[in-house]
């Protein structure tokens, strides 16, 4: 186990998980003298019914101000903003944001501006500017995937300089994540896929990271294991409580594990093939796992030896030749997205020039590119990359992801 000189972990979320976890939401904002909340999602979570289930379960024990349903995929600035407008016009004190990974980081932006004042978000961008804690907010995760509930992270669009921004405090973290079964239940096969995909990047990222810790770690092998079990059953059997509870803890882990560990260059990558060509987060996180574990071998080989044990198993890492343990690490990856592309009738991409959009066109070109790779350097995430990356290297690994052809180890540079 690695063991830094110095390290810190903090998750001061109240999480509050299980079959019928939220009608336990009244009395959790009774305790932060709050009963007058904002309502946020997207249209997706609301056409599902899952408003519906939400409010039938508070039974009029909050003063529901505005439900506010249209954000979409990729939140931006703006929208933080008009709906910041609209918690102050309606008279709320309080959001409670039910949805992914960028609805759960829109209420975070929404509550920088309402806490705080003002209308520029961008002012907070970064780590460490907010100074106090903000408004009550809870977190209700539909995705299994994003671990947004309890990260001190938000990540959020701004249009005008085509670029996702950073903000980072432990004032973003929410008072309380709400994780329940039924908020995941009608998550279609290749979506429940794509975000299950998010967490297992979020686990395993964050045990390679310069940040790691023994705590972290504890949580991401968790994640992992319970993922690599859990994922394949759910696919089979999609109304499996049991399963989809099990696919939320292990996000809701995996999200403390890299919200204290930090991720690297998959999510550099990811974020910016969102930004450039507006592909959902999971599908980038899947794509892009497998190399970046690649890229980085030569530096992280034993840690990334480690995951096959939580990733395979007991029988596989104990027959498995210690030197290679890594590389099976990387293979099972490969294959497990093979298994989740065949389990959802071919939805689940496996490499950048298969994704198309609803009309059938590309949604990665090749020709983007090169201008994935530019957005990719500007990426706070690559600062806890265990190896520098350069243009040339964030093409490099684009250009592979794109074919779906293992990296060529002789050309990675070794800084």
């Amino acid at each position: 186990m690695y063991m830094p000189d110095y390290y810190e972990f903090c998750c001061r979320v109240n999480l509050v998980a299980g079959h019928d976890a939220l009608e336990k939401i009244p009395g959790l904002l009774a305790g932060m003298d709050a009963s007058s909340p904002m309502i946020l999602t997207d249209k997706g979570v609301a056409g599902a019914g899952l408003v519906e289930i939400l409010v039938t379960a508070l039974n009029g024990g909050l003063d529901i101000r505005t439900i506010e349903d249209d954000v979409p995929p990729d939140s931006d600035i703006n929208l933080v903003g008009r709906l910041a407008g609209v918690y102050r016009e309606k008279g709320c004190d309080a959001i409670i944001a039910i949805g992914g990974g960028s609805v759960l980081d829109t209420a975070k932006g929404i509550n920088i501006l309402v806490s705080e004042g003002g209308d520029d978000l961008l002012a907070f961008t970064g780590v460490g500017a907010l100074k106090r804690p903000l408004r009550p907010f809870i977190a209700i995760p539909t995705t299994a995937g994003t671990g947004s509930e309890v990260t001190q992270a938000a990540v959020i669009a701004d249009p005008e300089a085509a670029r996702k921004m950073l903000f980072g405090s432990y004032y973003l973290l929410p008072d309380a994540a709400v994780v329940d079964s039924r908020m995941t239940l009608t998550l279609p096969p290749h979506i429940t896929a794509a975000t299950a995909m998010d967490a297992m990047a979020h686990a395993v990222e964050a045990t390679v990271m310069l940040a790691k810790n023994p705590i972290s770690d504890s949580h991401a092998y968790e994640a992992m294991s319970m993922i690599a079990r859990h994922l394949p059953r759910v696919l089979e059997n999609t109304g499996d409580r049991e399963g989809r509870l099990a696919l939320a803890a292990a996000a809701t882990m995996a999200g403390m594990a890299f919200s204290n560990a930090m991720v690297g260059m998959v999510h550099a990558l990811g974020h910016s093939v969102g930004a450039v060509c507006h592909v959902p987060h999971g599908t980038c996180m899947a794509i892009f796992l497998p190399y970046g574990l690649e890229y980085n071998l030569h530096r992280v080989e034993d840690r990334i030896a480690d995951l096959l044990l939580p990733l395979a198993g007991p029988e596989a890492y104990v027959s498995t030749p210690a030197p290679g343990r890594a590389k099976a690490v990387i293979d099972w990856i490969r294959r497990f997205n093979i298994d989740l592309n065949r389990a959802t009738g071919g939805t689940h991409a496996v490499r950048l020039k298969d994704l198309k959009t609803r009309e059938g066109a590309p949604m990665v070109p090749r020709e983007k590119l090169p201008e994935i790779a530019a957005t990719a350097l500007g990426d706070g995430a690559i600062s806890y990359n265990p190896e520098e990356m350069d243009y040339d290297d964030f093409l490099m690994v684009a250009e592979a992801a794109w074919e779906g052809v293992p990296l060529d180890l002789s050309k990675i540079k070794k800084g």
